[in-house]
This record gives structure tokens, C-alpha cells and sequence, in this order.
């Protein structure tokens, strides 16, 4: 499927099938044709090219309201002169379902996401949560199997965003609901998703399951944007029979399990946070390198280090707080290290390293 508008190309020939009851999170930065892809797969928009099924029906022509979809947007769109009953029940009343019907619906889901106390209550009388709650509870209760969510927690504050992510999966998933879910918060996508697809400029850059996207980035730019990580340029100095052994600026040799590339091609290695440790010295085998510590920053359960390596290289460092947690300060001399196999080798970028990590 292709999307244009104008001579700006917002959906480049996207490819991509979901499965009955999955949970699926779409990932991306501002720009990449996150709501695009949801508006379209709505009906909201129509394809420039490409075909759109929904149950095996080619839903093209198909009007929003006739494809079994409700689109669920940021900032929820509640009426604010109906009540929360009114507001759940609404979908159940246009289609005419029968008083009971409506009335055994609308208490039902309200019990589930625990506002049925509230029902009474007008929406500027609820909290940024609750309002949320309300309008997945009318979605919901439309009827619809498939959940196109546009941001859904991005209007609340930080706690509450994070303590309705687990909520938001059980929901759609005890309802046995097709959940399309729209966010650039990483975290977020990872936790809550069956399947995370990464978007960049209107493409798809990766799709596989949390886990597989994290672990096993098939791309510069995935690696930085699900989860972060430190690059290092250098280029394939040598190999052997178990390694590739790249020459970073000033010489020094990283060891990396990858063998893919050639002897002098040039070459980015990205490594996790989490992956590079600090100590006072070095540990036995590849990758021990000297560094000053520069910053210091604390991050709720974990501590993050910049250590400016001999050759000028600046390496990042996340490490969790527990009982054996030893602090550095800035200033302090240290040994970065990191092993071989928690080393993604990729070819260095056409457009440069800096533009690939941005998605210019």
C-alpha cells in the first residue's frame, strides 16, 4: 500500500498482515506514517495504490463504519454532554440494538474497567485516566473486533501512562479484540505488543516480536530507536575463525562474533547500554578498553555512564543498582568493557552515520 499527499510520499509500498486477536504496535518517530497507516486501514484515507483486506474482503471502497473497526484517537473525542453511560452506550444506540441488549452491554464493560461508579459523571469530571478508560469502554462496546489506537496514553501524565499499559493489553485481550496500537514511546510498544513494526519514512524497517526487534535489530536505526545504543565506527582489520576484528579511531582492535564483512570495509558496531560494563580494571579477553568517566546521571533503578575512551570515543553505560553497585564519579579512571557476541556489526551508512540514526 502507497499513500501520497502532494509530492510527499507518507506510506512507501507497506506490506503487512495481522493476525485474528493479535496485539500489534506500531513504532516510530513523528513523521514516520504511524496515524497515516491507522487512518488509512480505517478508512479515513484512502490508498493512492494497494489493496486493504479486512477478514479476507477487500475493504477499499468500504466506508469506516461499515469495516468492523473503531478508531480510538489521542485525545479520546468523548462527548462532553453525555454522561459516561451515554458516552459507552452510544454505538449500541445507533445501531438499535434492543434496550436490554444495550443495557447489559454498557454495565458490562463499565464493570471492567472499573467506572461503573461513575457512570453518572460528565467527562470534564474525570481524570485524564478515566477519560481514557471511558473511551476504550465505548470503543468496546461499539461491536467493532479491531481496535486502531492512536496514541491512547500519550495525553496522560508519565505514572499514569505506564500503569495503564498492562491494563490496556488485558483488556483488548480478554475481549479477544485485533488491536492496532500507534505510539513512539519504545517502551510502551515492547511491553504491551504481540508484534512490534518499526516505521521510518513511510517504510517498514523491522517487524518481529519484542524480544526479536530488541535483541536482533536488523538496522542502524533500529538499534538506536528501540532501545538505544553506542556506536562506534571503525573498519574489518582482520578475521579469524570465530571473529572479525575491527580497528576503531587510533587503532585500537574491537573483537566482535560477527564474520559477515570483509577485510577493510568500513563498518558501524552498535552496543546496548546495558552491555557495556564498568570497573576499576579489566577482565580477562577482548574488548577492555581505558576511559575517564565524564557524566554521571542517575535514572531511577540504574546508573548511566559517559566514559571518554583514550581515543576520544565516548562509550554509555547502564547499569542496574543492587547490593554490589559500585559508583564511579567524574573524573575517576576506568575500564569499559564489552563481549563480542553483544556486538551488531552493520555496514557503514551511505548518508553517514548521524543522518541514519535521525532518519533524515
Amino acid at each position: 500500500m502507497t499513500k501520497k499527499f502532494g509530492n510527499l510520499t507518507a506510506l512507501d509500498h507497506i506490506n503487512l498482515s495481522i493476525d485474528d486477536g493479535e496485539y500489534v504496535c506500531i513504532l516510530g518517530q513523528t513523521g514516520a506514517g504511524k496515524t497515516t497507516l491507522l487512518r488509512t486501514i480505517a478508512g479515513l484515507l484512502q490508498p493512492n495504490e494497494g489493496e486493504i483486506y479486512i477478514e479476507g474482503k477487500l475493504v477499499n471502497s468500504v466506508p469506516p463504519e461499515k469495516r468492523n473497526a473503531v478508531y480510538m484517537f489521542q485525545q479520546f473525542a468523548l462527548f462532553p454532554h453525555m454522561n459516561v453511560w451515554q458516552n459507552v452506550s452510544f454505538g449500541p444506540v445507533i445501531k438499535n440494538w434492543n434496550n436490554d441488549r444495550i443495557k447489559n452491554i454498557t454495565f458490562e464493560i463499565l464493570e471492567m474497567v472499573r467506572l461503573s461508579e461513575r457512570q453518572d459523571a460528565f467527562p470534564k469530571e474525570l481524570s485524564g485516566g478515566m477519560q481514557q478508560r471511558v473511551a476504550l469502554a465505548r470503543g468496546i462496546a461499539s461491536g467493532a473486533r479491531i481496535l486502531l489506537l492512536d496514541e491512547p496514553l500519550g495525553a496522560l501524565d508519565a505514572r499514569l501512562r505506564v500503569d495503564l499499559r498492562t491494563q490496556l493489553r488485558k483488556l483488548v485481550k480478554d475481549q479477544g479484540l485485533t488491536t492496532i496500537h500507534v505510539t513512539h514511546d519504545q517502551e510502551e510498544g515492547l511491553m504491551i505488543a504481540d508484534r512490534v513494526v518499526v516505521l521510518r519514512n513511510g517504510r517498514i524497517e523491522q517487524i518481529g516480536s519484542p524480544q526479536e526487534v530488541y535483541s536482533k535489530p536488523q538496522s542502524i536505526f533500529v538499534a538506536s530507536f528501540v532501545g538505544g545504543a553506542n556506536f562506534i565506527e571503525g573498519t574489518v582489520a582482520n578475521l579469524d575463525d570465530l571473529s572479525s576484528f575491527v580497528a576503531m579511531r587510533g587503532s585500537p582492535h574491537i573483537r566482535v562474533s560477527d564474520r559477515s564483512k570483509k577485510i577493510g570495509e568500513k563498518v558501524v558496531i552498535a552496543v546496548r547500554l546495558e552491555d557495556v560494563s564498568v570497573e576499576t580494571t579489566g577482565e580477562d579477553g577482548a574488548n577492555n578498553f581505558p576511559g575517564v568517566v565524564e557524566t554521571v546521571m542517575f535514572i531511577g533503578g540504574s546508573m548511566e555512564y559517559k566514559v571518554r575512551l583514550e581515543n576520544d570515543v565516548l562509550i554509555s553505560s547502564r547499569i542496574l543498582l543492587s547490593e554490589t553497585f559500585r559508583a564511579f564519579k567524574t573524573g575517576e579512571r576506568v575500564i569499559i568493557s564489552f563481549h563480542p557476541e553483544n556486538c551488531y556489526v552493520f555496514s557503514y551508512p551511505k548518508i553517514g552515520l548521524l543522518k541514519e540514526i535521525e532518519a533524515v
